[in-house]
């Protein structure tokens, strides 16, 4: 381990006699709790919305996607997919809905234990974090075709309306239903957190390479 020297602009002293700043190993802490903190934030705010217009509702109906929640006008959205013959909106991802908020704040654990690896295994710690709104999308995409594909033929309109996948982003048509799907803060945030992240680890490998390296040196002098 690096030890602190008593100098007036605060070094660390490594194994082989090295000095650097200390500020090297302060950077990637601060970057990988930033990361961190910005995922547990992003749990009360939406992640995704659908608009949905109708000749009924021309001002459209919007529902907000929380990792852990829907709101906004769910009840009257189910109200005409019903005639469609298509499942309430909140039958689709209850088991992610139910373990999101726990699952967020092991990422931020994961990360805060990051700060105390001094090796490439903070990398792996991460990983989780990184791929995190990567996974969110794929499973709302898959969520999405499920719902366009379970339409009950028996429904009032559900014989008039084929199969079909609804947008993850952009406009759709479902007969003389119009849809806007779009990305919310929620989102942006655990993208923003990814690239914090990435870039915590690259100051982090700067700051405990040059550590590992110094520490081999000196093992192998002492051989």
């Amino acid at each position: 381990m690096p030890r602190f020297s008593l100098d007036s602009d605060v070094k660390v002293l490594l194994p082989d006699g090295r000095t650097r700043p200390l500020t090297a190993y302060l950077i990637p802490s601060f970057l990988l709790m930033l990361g961190g903190l910005l995922l547990i934030v992003s749990i009360f705010v939406p992640y995704w919305s659908m608009t949905m217009f109708a000749p009924q509702y021309p001002r459209g109906l919007k529902v907000n996607v929380y990792v852990n929640q829907l709101e906004g006008d769910v009840r009257e959205i189910d109200s005409l997919n019903h005639y469609l013959g298509m499942p309430p909106l909140d039958e689709g991802g209850q088991l992610e809905r139910s373990i999101s908020v726990a699952a967020i704040v092991a990422l931020g654990l994961l990360l805060l234990a990051g700060v105390f690896v001094h090796n490439k295994w903070a990398a792996v710690l991460a990983l989780p974090a990184l791929l995190f709104p990567f996974i969110f999308l794929v499973d709302l995409a898959f969520i999405l075709y499920q719902y366009g594909h379970s339409i009950d033929p028996q429904s009032p309109l559900g014989g008039a309306i084929e199969p079909f996948m609804p947008p993850l982003f952009g406009e759709g048509m479902v007969g003389q239903f119009r849809t806007i799907a779009s990305a919310e803060i929620g989102l942006y945030l655990a993208f923003v957190a990814v690239f914090v992240i990435l870039l915590g680890l690259w100051f982090h490998r700067a700051a405990y390479k040059p550590v590992v390296d110094a520490r081999t040196a000196v093992s192998g002098s002492q051989l």
